[in-house]
């Protein structure tokens, strides 16, 4: 079972690279909890959207703490990790000049986060943070895979707190 990462240690690393001039944006349950000014669940990763030019950078400030690169994933798309077993997902976009984020998937094709989808912020303890706003955050959870019942939990979490409207592929099924 991975640890589980700490609050305390995603200030850190989110410090370390405010103090390396890298923007990161926050996606994932963080970000769920960033927008909804709580720590609502633990957490195994990061989630983190930078800039695709930025990740070099990252990389030198983050790989001395023990990250590395594991296997599997995209240039656009990976996962470093710890000896401790944390791990960071990374997502990198382009933006192009109307200010979307362009993002290259595992399939070729590109996911367009929209300009807005950037303007997220949000609270980890005390710290204001960057983070995907809410509704960009439903829609990514709404297309490509089946949602867990965390899945399922964050993002009435969002609707509940932020009054993002939820499709029906993000509400729990009813019981019968």
């Amino acid at each position: 079972m991975k640890p589980e990462m700490s609050e305390a240690a995603l200030l850190d690393l989110l410090q370390q690279f405010e103090r390396s001039g890298i923007e990161v944006w926050l996606d994932g349950g963080w970000a769920v909890d960033a927008v909804v000014g709580e720590r609502t669940r633990a957490h195994r990763d990061l989630d983190l959207i930078l800039r695709a030019s930025d990740l070099d950078r990252l990389c030198a400030v983050i790989g001395p703490r023990g990250f590395t690169r594991q296997v599997g994933g995209t240039e656009s798309n990976f996962v470093l990790a710890n000896g401790q077993g944390l791990e960071v997902d990374i997502h990198t976009v382009v933006f192009d000049a109307q200010g979307n984020g362009v993002h290259r998937m595992e399939n070729g094709g590109d996911w367009v986060f929209r300009s807005s989808a950037f303007e997220g912020r949000g609270m980890i303890g005390s710290i204001p943070v960057r983070c995907l706003s809410p509704e960009t955050q439903v829609e990514c959870h709404a297309q490509g895979y089946t949602p867990s019942e965390k899945d399922f939990r964050d993002m009435q979490l969002l609707a509940a707190r932020c009054g993002v409207e939820l499709p029906p592929s993000l509400r729990r099924p009813q019981r019968t």
